[in-house]
């Protein structure tokens, strides 16, 4: 569209009227009042225990130990649960979700006291499969509870916090974008943008003031 006006000005022979492009530079910062810290996480896993909605707390789980995607989580069965990883299929790609030994010993426990024998483990009272929006509207509904902001809380913030978690220790991007089931690094960057704070505390860090 542009270019095609671009043209037509030229035709015209006013060139002052030719429109430039303008190069807008990838956000370097997330705001903090949408990033999901690690303490706040630590809140809703315990707002979901408080309130006896066990399923939750360990949904939350899942998805924040593993990063897996809240739509792939009907690929954790128990026999994944028993193997300890789960053989995922999305979006054309096959990957393997390990469960770390922790959060294993969790969800065998879950397993057992709610007689759940084969199939997905996170289902509903009628034995469906877990409504994603469902599964929104449950955490939404931790805010107060947990002293969070609502708008910090939803699935693929959970993700988020894995993979800068991840992160921080490996410091490989590359494996962390086959873990997520990127097929770009360019997304995975996106995960890793941190909040303006914290980028000042690291630039605190390096003492070059003098």
């Amino acid at each position: 569209m542009l270019a095609s006006l671009n043209s037509f000005f030229r035709w015209l022979d006013h060139p002052e009227f030719l429109v430039k492009q303008l190069k807008i530079q990838q956000q370097a910062f997330c705001l903090e009042e949408k990033e999901l810290t690690r303490q706040e996480y630590v809140r809703l896993v315990k707002a979901a225990r408080r309130t006896g909605n066990i399923r939750l707390e360990m949904i939350l789980q899942t998805i924040c130990c593993t990063g897996i995607r809240v739509s792939e989580l009907s690929f954790v069965t128990v026999k994944a649960v028993r193997l300890g990883y789960a053989e995922v299929c999305c979006k054309g790609k096959n990957r393997r979700i390990m469960i770390p030994g922790n959060l294993r010993k969790k969800l065998l426990l879950y397993i057992q006291k709610n007689g759940i024998e084969k199939g997905e483990v996170f289902i509903t009272k009628a034995g469906n499969t877990m409504d994603r929006s469902n599964i929104w509207r449950k955490m939404k509904g931790l805010a107060k509870e947990a002293g969070v902001l609502a708008d910090k809380i939803f699935p693929h913030n959970l993700r988020h916090l894995f993979a800068r978690s991840f992160y921080e220790i490996d410091k490989d991007i590359a494996k962390l974008a086959d873990v997520l089931g990127h097929s770009s690094i360019n997304t995975t960057r996106i995960y890793m943008i941190s909040t303006g704070e914290e980028h000042r505390r690291q630039l605190e860090r390096l003492r070059l003031v003098v």
